[in-house]
């Protein structure tokens, strides 16, 4: 489902409340309620949203993903603050580890005038973007193909990341829970994800708003484990304290930056 400007606007208002009543939604979107409720309807349709009697939430799965296509709608503006504000801050002439994620292709995209970047992924979309840019060598991990997002996976690739030590290691998580737990959907993903950042000397993570709070089934680490974090806005309770507590670095990409 190709998804309209109103409806990523109605998801959005979702991931950050939980939970809206039909008549704030309605409100928030400046259109009827009768507006707000097709596109309710058509949503749940699609297992992107659960309806409930005057209201909509969005399903609180810990073992599968929101489909690919829709998380690189949902906080693209957000996305692309944290990615010019982390790119801003890579010097030239170093080498990166870059993992799976959309917020980490929209880092890639941000990194288009760096020059003598050695770039070692596991992401098939930030060699389409990197790949051909001159003075920067990319190198990308071998496995197992994943169909819905061209991400590379599986022993292999732990193995063949094993081998090198990057300056930097560019991550994105599916959720940061409120104890500090770093956590994502995919096994093979995260071993994957536990190998680069091993094989960095810092830790940059990548995290927009919806994150904080978010469950999802598998154990990656802790905000220990993170350098830096940059997000778009001021982390919820009790998120600046876990940070603070975790000496980790965390950067407010500002608002005039897109």
């Amino acid at each position: 489902m190709s998804l309209n400007p109103r409806q990523i606007r109605l998801l959005k208002q979702l991931h950050l409340n939980g939970a809206c009543s039909l008549e704030d939604l309605a409100r928030h979107l400046q259109v009827t309620v009768q507006t707000v409720r097709r596109d309710v309807q058509r949503l749940a349709e699609t297992n992107q949203l659960v309806r409930f009697h005057g209201g909509a939430r969005l399903p609180a799965s810990t073992t599968e993903n929101i489909a690919y296509r829709q998380r690189a709608q949902l906080h693209a503006n957000e996305k692309q603050r944290i990615a010019q504000a982390i790119a801003r801050e890579i010097p030239n002439d170093c080498s990166l580890m870059i993992n799976i994620g959309t917020t980490t292709e929209a880092i890639a995209q941000a990194l288009s005038g760096h020059t003598g970047l050695r770039i070692i992924t596991n992401n098939v979309n930030v060699v389409h973007t990197l790949g051909h840019q001159p003075g920067c060598e990319v190198l990308l991990a071998g496995g197992t193909v994943r169909p819905r997002d061209l991400a590379i996976v599986g022993e292999a690739t732990v193995e063949f990341i094993r081998q090198f030590r990057v300056d930097i290691a560019l991550m994105g998580i599916s959720g940061i829970e409120d104890d500090g737990t770093l956590r994502d959907y995919d096994y093979r993903e995260v071993k994957v994800s536990q190998a680069i950042m091993q094989s960095a000397h810092e830790v940059w993570m990548a995290c927009d708003t919806s994150k904080f709070n978010r469950p999802a089934m598998v154990r990656l680490g802790n905000l220990s484990q993170i350098d830096r974090l940059f997000t778009g806005a001021t982390p919820p309770e009790p998120f600046p304290a876990l940070l603070k507590e975790a000496h980790v670095d965390c950067v407010i990409a500002p608002e005039d930056q897109a």
